[in-house]
Order: C-alpha cells, then structure tokens, then sequence
C-alpha cells in the first residue's frame, strides 16, 4: 500500500507506525498518557492482517521480558508505557543491553516521581541518557517533537537497534503522546521469513547457528575476564554510535548571539519564542537534540565558541543541562528554566528566563 495521510494521536501514529514497520510482536501494559498505543493496537487487530503479535502482559515485568524472548528469537519486538512502567522494566532492559539484542522500548512521559501526575514531563531524561538500570550500557534514545516524528522513529528506532544490535528508545513527552496533528504513515514493510531471520540474526534462538550447535542467549558470565572482554566491546559499539549517529535540528543558529537548547515538544515552544524575540531583532538560536543519546556534544561546543551564553529549557528540575554543560565546558555560561508537575511554559516565560539570566537582552 502507498503513504497514507491521517490526523491522530502521537501514540497512535506509534501503533500504526508499527504495524505498517513489520513488527512481530508488541508486549504492554495501560499507563496513562500511553494508553493509546496498546488501544490502538487492538482496534487495528494486525494478527489477522500482518501476523503481528499483540498482548497486554500481566506486568511492565512481564512485558520486557517477553520482549526479551522476541529479540532472542531475532523477532523485530516493542513495547511501550510510561515513566513508572518503565521503571518496572529497568531490569529486563539491562538484560537485553547485555545480551546483545534488538528492541524498541516507547516511554511517553509523565512528572513524577512515583505515581506523580499523568501530566506531561521530561523528567525520565537521565533514566534513558544514563542506561537507567544497572551495569555499564547505554541505550539509542530518540526524542520526538511531532506525531510525524512518532511514527517516524519506529522505523528508525528498529533499524539502529538491529543495526548496532542494542535497545533503542523513543523517548516522548506526554504532549506529543496526547497531541494530534496530520501524519504521512510510512508504506507497509514486509515482515521478514523465517529464513530471512536466521541469515540476518546469527545470535537468533532458531535451533542451530552456523557453527552447528545451539546460540544460548544470555546476559550472564561468571568469567571476569571475560565480562570484561563482553564490556570493552559493548563500549566499541557505543563509541561507534556516537560517532555515526547523532541528530539534531538548529534553526537560526547562524547568526545567534544567545543560544536555547531543548528537546521534544518544548522545543516547539522555544522555537515560537525565538521567532518572537527575532521581530524585536534579537538574535537567539535553537538546537533541538534528536537523539539524546548519543548527544550532539560536538556541535553545542562548536556553537559555544559563538554564543554569548545559553539557555537549556525542559520539563524538569534540570537534567539535560548537565550534559549542555559538559560539551560547553565552561566557554560561556549555561543556565537552566524548567516546569514540572505537568506544568507547560508559554514562549513569553521562556523569553522572560533569557532576559533574567541575560539582561542586556532587556
């Protein structure tokens, strides 16, 4: 079938994007803002069209671990919630890192923490940055600013993941999970043969590899050597990740003096307020990170040699910042505004934020 223009949710674009994407299985739970997804999945009922796999575990532990069981198949396998869910899944997410596995995790945020609001938030940034449950490990963190973004970064998020075999995450606000707007669904991918897996996936759990004996998916080794060995090569996928990887939009960073740094929907309303302040002949910039990680380090300290300072603006207490703050690495001074609680700023708080931090901007 051809491209397909709908109006929808961001986390139906997610669903439908899925199903057009030729995934094999989805596994969740309901949580609020994300509901849609599993919802959507079901009204749409792809196993009796594609042969895509569609269940509602009894747990978020549950879930992750039968996206455990997919990836290990070589299954193309997702699942989604939200903040809390996804803290429930740390541990299977951690296993699946470790074992060297494709997979797609969505978290559509909401504040926290605990149960917190079912109001959005960009709170769960250093849980996706920072590899979120134990060890050494990083996952491909995608952030979403549009519905077309939503159903974008399916496909992307599943071809990094199988590329680099590693988690990949579509980290989205709740606004852009609740929000609707006109998507272009991507033509329908044909999911892969049986045969196709075992030639694309050596580690796959079909019965024979092609040293003739059995694969044994695990993230387990009692031999600290080599662990250590295991690690140091993780560490060269992540480095070639951040080498190959990195997106990111700017929009009027050209000629900026003052440069604002945000992610997913906020940056939309940071964009709104730096079109505001340029008919005032103010001339700020904006960089949007697309993946937070691996994040573009090497271009805010390019913009950092320009810039007469920054302002990092999230739905937080300040995470990202720390990151901005690293790549700025002192040159300029780097200040933080955010909202929580599920509160929103409108562009004439974020160009009140430059101001106090910058006067001359007065």
């Amino acid at each position: 079938m051809e491209e397909e223009v709908r109006l929808m949710k961001g986390n139906e674009a997610i669903a439908h994007a899925a199903i057009r994407y030729g995934v094999d299985g989805y596994f969740g739970y309901p949580i609020t803002p994300q509901s849609e997804v599993l919802e959507t999945l079901e009204d749409e009922m792809p196993w009796e069209t594609t042969g895509m796999v569609v269940l509602q575990a009894e747990s978020e532990v549950a879930a992750i671990n039968m996206v455990y069981g997919g990836a290990a198949s070589g299954k193309a396998v997702m699942t989604s919630s939200s903040s809390p869910g996804v803290s429930l899944k740390q541990e299977g997410i951690s296993y699946i890192a470790a074992s060297e596995l494709p997979a797609l995790i969505v978290n559509v945020m909401r504040g926290g923490p605990g149960l917190g609001t079912i109001q959005p938030s960009q709170a769960d940034y250093f849980q996706a940055t920072k590899g979120g449950g134990h060890g050494d490990y990083h996952l491909i963190v995608l952030s979403p600013a549009t519905v077309q973004e939503m159903a974008d970064f399916v496909g992307l998020g599943l071809d990094l993941a199988f590329k680099y075999r590693t988690p990949a995450m579509i980290l989205a606000d709740g606004i852009v999970g609740q929000m609707m707007e006109k998507v272009v669904l991507p033509p329908f991918r044909p999911r892969r043969t049986d045969a196709e897996i075992a030639e694309q996936c050596p580690w796959a759990v079909t019965g024979k590899n092609g040293r003739g004996h059995r694969n044994i998916v695990t993230s387990l080794e009692m031999d600290s050597p080599k662990m250590e060995e295991n690690n140091h090569r993780f560490q060269r996928t992540y480095a070639e990740i951040q080498e190959k990887e990195v997106r990111f939009q700017e929009y009027y960073t050209e000629d900026a003096e003052y440069l604002i740094v945000a992610f997913g929907t906020v940056a939309r309303i940071c964009l709104k307020a730096i079109e505001d302040a340029r008919a005032k002949g103010i001339k700020i910039g904006l960089l949007r990170p697309i993946t937070l990680w691996p994040f573009p380090t090497k271009e805010i300290a390019r913009l950092s040699e320009q810039v007469k300072g920054m302002l990092v603006v999230e739905l937080n207490a300040g995470q990202m910042i720390e990151d901005v703050r690293l790549a700025v690495d002192g040159r300029v001074p780097v200040y933080h505004f955010g909202r929580m609680g599920g509160m929103i700023p409108n562009p004439n708080e974020v160009l009140d934020a430059l101001k106090q931090h910058f006067p001359e901007l007065s």
